[in-house]
């Protein structure tokens, strides 16, 4: 069955058919929206709030034991699209599971809001935690694809800034190198229904525009990683993005991190997504939800 259950998936992502050129930017995060939606499981309160002077969604399950614990979630969508809205029910899914409070931050979105604003964003967030007495420690953070190079990012700006970091991080599918450095890019084109070869032009392009890609909080791949906390990385082996988990990974090991690298046979970009319909997909979300669990002293 879960063969079965890889190949419908890999058959659904490629069938999709492709994004006009010329559809307003509005119609394109729509349509993520709706392709992202999942159903919020029941037994956790979903609800509106504000963090680092950004709009978020606050994200309870009903049996949270007390106390100020809480994960910083930053959505996917290649810096471009994607809101707390649109993952609603993949993070109550990841809320439920860890036994977490989980806030979704909408970060500002390129390319009306180039780099750095996403990141000022992300920082600001985890400083208003901080703010509210939220003990370091008892916050973690995690993300996927444009979200995960956020979440890695974060870690790199609290450090910058001398602040506490956080007990941890998850990151699914992270983008760790604008450059395109991994050979992965070229040799998993083939395999990865998402995504092909060129697929960085556009998003550098309307992301980062005149700014360095190998600058560190663009591609935390070429970042110091020492004194990071333990981190989670979990990726795809049919993805372009491999070599991003993969090399960041090495080096993440290299300077002293505590990082866990899962890579999952034959399973897309964001693979825990898929989390209704694969069974490594299920299986990986709740790994990352228990991975964050336990660094919380859950």
């Amino acid at each position: 069955m879960s063969q079965q259950q890889r190949e419908a998936v890999d058959r659904m992502l490629r069938d999709l058919p492709p994004t006009p050129d010329d559809l307003p930017m509005a119609e394109r995060r729509a349509g993520y929206d709706a392709f992202m939606a999942r159903t919020v499981p029941s037994g956790v309160t979903v609800g509106p709030t504000v963090l680092g002077g950004r709009p978020a969604l606050s994200i309870v399950p009903d049996d949270v034991p007390a106390g100020p614990a809480v994960i910083l979630y930053l959505h996917g969508g290649a810096f471009v699209m994607g809101s707390p809205d649109g993952y609603a029910g993949f993070t109550a899914q990841l809320a439920r599971r860890a036994g977490a409070r989980t806030v979704s931050l909408d970060y500002r979105l390129a390319p009306e809001h180039p780099f750095p604003a996403a990141v000022d964003d992300c920082l600001a967030a985890y400083r208003e935690l901080l703010d509210r007495r939220v003990p370091a420690e008892r916050i973690v953070v995690a993300g996927d694809s444009a979200g995960g190079n956020l979440a890695l990012v974060t870690l790199l700006g609290a450090r910058e800034a001398g602040l506490p970091l956080p007990a941890a991080a998850a990151v699914l599918s992270p983008l760790t190198d604008f450059t395109g450095g991994g050979a992965s890019v070229r040799t998993k084109a083939d395999a990865d229904p998402v995504f092909d070869a060129d697929f960085l032009v556009p998003v550098r392009a309307a992301y980062l525009g005149d700014h360095d890609p190998r600058a560190p909080f663009a591609s935390p791949y070429f970042a110091r990683l020492d004194g990071l906390p333990p981190l989670l990385i979990q990726v795809g082996s049919n993805e372009v993005m491999l070599d991003d988990a993969v090399r960041f990974a090495g080096r993440a090991g290299a300077a002293a991190v505590d990082v866990t690298l899962e890579i999952v046979g034959q399973v897309p970009h964001v693979f825990p997504m898929h989390y209704e319909v694969m069974e490594e997909a299920d299986a990986g979300l709740t790994r990352a939800a228990r991975f964050l669990s336990r660094h919380l002293g859950r």
